[in-house]
C-alpha cells in the first residue's frame, strides 16, 4: 500500500452531493409516499424530485420534443432512490415508499450514513448499468467488479489507469459468464458495454468522494482509503483482533492446525480466503460456515445460506472460547473447528493478518476426506499394494519419501496470506 503523503486529502461526509440528496429524499418520503403500480416513483412525484434534490437529469429532452413517461427514464432519480433503499433508509411496503424508523439516527450522523453509502455501492448495478438492450454484462456481477477495482487501488494504489479499473472489471465478467468461442464483433460490443458502466461508477464514486477521477487516472482519497479499511476489516492499532486456532477434524499422526491472528471486523468471506490460504487448500468445492444452527456461505436459495458477503465475522466469533464449523468440499466433508483462543489489541506498525504457528500438511484435494486419506497414506507406505504406482503417478511423486504429511512452513503460509 502506497504511503500516506500520495493520499487525496479527505473530504466532509456532510459536503457530499449523494449524501445530501439521501437526506433530503428521505425526509421528503416522510409519512411515505405512493409508488406506481410497478413500483416505480409517480412520474409527478419524480419531477418535483429532479429539482428537489438536483439529480441532473433532464425533464422532457430536446426541447420537450420527447415526453418524459416513466421516473425509470431518471438514472440520476433511480439511483438516488436504490442508493437510499440499499442503506436501509427507505422500503417498499405494500405499494408505498416508507422510511424504516429503526434507521432514522443514520440521517443526523454524516459519517456513518457516508460509511454507509460506500459499504453498499456495489448493490447499486441495477442504478449504474442501464436496463434494455444495451444493458451490459457487467450488471450481473457488479459487486465483484467494483470490489475488485477498489481493492487493487487499496492494496497497491492508491491510483489505478481507468482503464486498468475496466480491465479489472471485465475479468469480473469474462469470470462469471463462458464467453469462449463468442463472435469477437459481439465481444467487443460487451466490452464496450461494461467499460461504458464502469466509467459511470466511477463517477458516481467520485461525486460520493470516494476517489478522484482525474483524466485517466482514478485516485482513491482519504475517505476512500477509511471507507475500504472499514470494508475488508483492516485492524487500526487498538481494534480487535482474534487469534483463531483451525484444526482439521479427523485427522492425526500429525494433526493439521494453523494459529491465525485475524483482525475482528473482516467478513466470513474473507476468512473462507484465509482458511483456504493457511491450511493450502485451492478452492476448487464449495463451503460454509456453521454457528448457532445458521449456515453461511455463497448465498443460495436452494441450499439455505446466508451470505458469507454480508456477515461480520464478530457477529459468529467475538469471544474467547467462541467456536464455529467449516466445511470445505462437500464431496469429501472436510471439518474445520475455528475457535478464539484469546481477543487481542491490534499493534501499532503489525500487519495482519498473520500466522503464528501451525503443524501438519493439508490433504490431496479429492482424496474422498478423513477416510481416503488414511487409505492412500497406507497404499503409499506399502511398496507392494496394487495401487502404490498408481498413486505416485496421481500425486505427481517419484516416490513415497517425496510425501511428507508433517510439512508445514510458517513464511509460506503469510507470503500466501
Amino acid at each position: 500500500m502506497s504511503t500516506a503523503p500520495h493520499i487525496v486529502p479527505a473530504i466532509e461526509p456532510a459536503d457530499v452531493g449523494p449524501l445530501r440528496r439521501l437526506q433530503a429524499f428521505t425526509v421528503w418520503v416522510g409519512a411515505g409516499r405512493p409508488l406506481t403500480q410497478t413500483g416505480r416513483v409517480k412520474l409527478a412525484d419524480a419531477r418535483e424530485l429532479v429539482t428537489l434534490l438536483d439529480t441532473g437529469d433532464e425533464l422532457d429532452p430536446i426541447d420537450g420534443r420527447f415526453k418524459t413517461t416513466s421516473s425509470a427514464e431518471l438514472h440520476g432519480l433511480v439511483l438516488v432512490l436504490e442508493w437510499a433503499k440499499a442503506c436501509g433508509l427507505v422500503r417498499v411496503y405494500r405499494g408505498r415508499l416508507e422510511r424504516v424508523k429503526k434507521n432514522a439516527p443514520l440521517l443526523d450522523d454524516a459519517a456513518e450514513l457516508w460509511a454507509r453509502m460506500f459499504e453498499v455501492f456495489g448493490r447499486l448495478g441495477d442504478a449504474l448499468c442501464p436496463d434494455g438492450w444495451a444493458q451490459s454484462l457487467l450488471h450481473d456481477c457488479f459487486e465483484e467488479a467494483i470490489e475488485a477495482v477498489l481493492l487493487h487501488a487499496y492494496r497497491s494504489g492508491p491510483t489505478i489507469a481507468l482503464s486498468d479499473a475496466q480491465a479489472l472489471a471485465w475479468n469480473a465478467v469474462t469470470a462469471r459468464f463462458l464467453l469462449d468461442g463468442a463472435p469477437e464483433q459481439h465481444l467487443r460490443t460487451w466490452r464496450a458495454m461494461s467499460d461504458r458502466d464502469l466509467r459511470y461508477a466511477v463517477r458516481a464514486l467520485h461525486e460520493l468522494g470516494a476517489v478522484r477521477l482525474d483524466g485517466d487516472a482514478v485516485t482513491l482519497t482519504a475517505q476512500g482509503m477509511h471507507g475500504m479499511r472499514r470494508l475488508t476489516g483492516d485492524a487500526a492499532p487498538g481494534d480487535a483482533v482474534l487469534q483463531l486456532k483451525i484444526s482439521l477434524l479427523g485427522i492425526s499422526d500429525p494433526p493439521v492446525w494453523r494459529r491465525l491472528l485475524v483482525p475482528a471486523g473482516i467478513r466470513l468471506d474473507r476468512l473462507h480466503d484465509l482458511i483456504q490460504a493457511a491450511v493450502g487448500w485451492h478452492g476448487y468445492h464449495m463451503h460454509a460456515f456453521s454457528a448457532g444452527g445458521v449456515d453461511y456461505g455463497i448465498a443460495d436459495p436452494e441450499l439455505g445460506f446466508r451470505d458469507e458477503r454480508r456477515t461480520p465475522l464478530r457477529r459468529v466469533l467475538a469471544k474467547q472460547g467462541d467456536r464455529v464449523r467449516y466445511t470445505y468440499d462437500f464431496g469429501d466433508g472436510w471439518e474445520h473447528e475455528i475457535v478464539v483462543e484469546k481477543v487481542l489489541d491490534a499493534e501499532p506498525g503489525a500487519r495482519y493478518p498473520l500466522c503464528t504457528g501451525g503443524r501438519g500438511a493439508r490433504p490431496p484435494e479429492d482424496c474422498g476426506g478423513a477416510w481416503g486419506y488414511a487409505a492412500l497414506r497406507a497404499t503409499l507406505a506399502d511398496p507392494r499394494h496394487a495401487e502404490h504406482d498408481q498413486m505416485l503417478e496421481w500425486l505427481g511423486l517419484d516416490d513415497a519419501g517425496q510425501f511428507d504429511p508433517s510439512a508445514f512452513d510458517v513464511g509460506e503460509v503469510n507470503a500466501l496470506l
